[in-house]
């Protein structure tokens, strides 16, 4: 049932400016409402709003942290990105950016003290909280969307509260949908207690099944997160066909696997900390790297490149995300100038068999605090890890395709008997479309629960 309009209130926001605003998702047109308290609210519009009646909308609280720095500990900034694409997408929608709602209502001071210590409560962080854990007011965005002529509106949100708050205040609410985003070490705990204590939904997307039954989400392919002094937690992951290539003879790899796994696989960028290639797999694929086919934030990219060949058009350059190019100390200076140039961090690491050394490489990215680590490749990084024992958990995607001649994922490791290969253990299944997804964790490999 729609809920019955208040009645105009002189203190309610009044609009004080307006001006189109382009964005990467599409043109919307800014309203600014300043509040009598001194806030300023920030309106944008997508489309004609016409009759008012089921307009797509997210009212989102300010979060600094989140939004503008892009912290991992919450999902806000990954929220308001997916709203704006959303809206944009409909071609009708408001997206109200709320002055002052950070952290339920308590400010820049208190967002940071949620962020103290990686178990932070999110909700018992915030100081002399509601009932229901949530001190935001609704009274100023329901006073905006009224302004805009918005009757009713379908609302991008997963947290319930939200929708009450509104309704309160003479909002109809049609329907609440949504915004999945994929969970990463950070802020797993943060979402868990979302749910468990403010009711909220489900914030991750979509989960694949397990055989033989039981869901799991993607936490579950990267495993428990194990702890390590000198090296981040490793999880290796490839493609290959049923007859065991990662690419053909030429190598060409794209696609052997499908939409459905290769969505999986952003989202395993989105839970870890750097995502990690060699320098073959960039000259050959150029890959980008980031978090596209899941709502979620991109890790910072890695590229083993002993001779610093990564080319200065190379996409792991752009400013999607941070990436860190790891080289011999006596590689091309002008190169590793032209790299920095470019917005990389060059560092050195020592030069091993395989052209750096693996243990000196994880080392580093461990001292500046990658915890986490996914490897997609390609063939004598796979192989380096495995020789090296530094692989935590591996999952292998396999795709109803055989090319015959190829490349293969894991070269020589130096076994000559079987009993002295690598054992792999606590095997989970998993399908993704039309492939299946085998996940491991190594032998010797001791996980501490998040």
């Amino acid at each position: 049932m729609e809920a019955a309009p208040s009645s105009p209130d002189r203190s309610a926001p009044r609009e004080v400016a307006t001006a189109p605003i382009p964005t990467p998702y599409g043109e919307f047109l800014a309203h600014a409402f300043a509040s009598s308290a001194g806030r300023v609210h920030l309106a944008l519009v997508c489309g004609e709003i016409g009759d008012g009646g089921s307009v797509l909308t997210r009212v989102h609280s300010e979060c600094l942290t989140g939004d503008t720095l892009g912290s991992l500990r919450c999902d806000c900034g990954v929220q308001l990105r997916s709203a704006l694409r959303t809206v944009a997408a409909e071609g009708r929608g408001v997206v109200l950016y709320v002055d002052g709602h950070g952290s339920r209502g308590t400010g820049l001071v208190d967002e940071l003290r949620v962020h103290v210590g990686a178990g932070a409560d999110p909700v018992g962080a915030d100081p002399v909280p509601g009932p229901d854990g949530d001190l935001r007011d609704y009274g100023d965005p329901a006073a905006v969307l009224r302004s805009l002529g918005v009757r009713s509106v379908r609302l991008l949100s997963n947290n319930p509260a939200k929708a009450a708050g509104l309704r309160e205040h003479g909002v109809a609410v049609e329907s609440l949908q949504p915004l999945g985003t994929e969970a990463n070490r950070h802020n797993r705990a943060h979402l868990d207690t979302q749910r468990a204590r403010l009711g909220h939904l489900r914030s991750t997307g979509r989960q694949p099944d397990e055989l033989p039954a039981a869901p799991v989400d993607v936490g579950g392919l990267l495993g428990p997160l194990c702890e390590h002094a000198h090296r981040p937690h490793v999880v290796l992951k490839y493609a290959q066909t049923l007859d065991g290539r990662i690419a053909t003879r030429t190598g060409d790899a794209r696609w052997i696997s499908g939409a459905a796994e290769r969505q999986l696989s952003h989202a395993m960028r989105a839970g870890c900390d750097a995502v990690l290639v060699g320098a073959g797999t960039l000259l050959q694929d150029d890959p980008q790297l980031t978090v596209r086919m899941v709502p979620g934030a991109s890790p910072v990219r890695v590229v083993l490149d002993s001779a610093l060949r990564t080319p200065l058009t190379a996409k792991v350059l752009s400013d999607d995300a941070a990436t860190v190019v790891l080289c011999r100390s006596d590689a091309d200076p002008a190169r590793r100038r032209a790299l920095e140039s470019a917005g990389a961090t060059v560092r050195d690491v020592p030069a091993g068999p395989d052209g750096l050394r693996i243990d000196e490489a994880l080392r580093l990215l461990r001292s500046i605090g990658i915890a986490s680590l996914l490897v997609e490749g390609g063939s004598r990084v796979i192989t380096s890890l495995l020789r090296a024992a530094v692989v935590d958990r591996l999952v292998v995607s396999l795709s109803p395709t055989i090319i015959g001649a190829g490349v293969e994922a894991v070269g020589p490791l130096g076994v000559d008997r079987v009993a002295d290969g690598i054992r792999l253990v606590r095997r989970s299944v998993v399908l993704a479309g039309d492939d299946v997804l085998t996940v491991f964790d190594v032998a010797g490999a001791v996980p501490r629960e998040r």
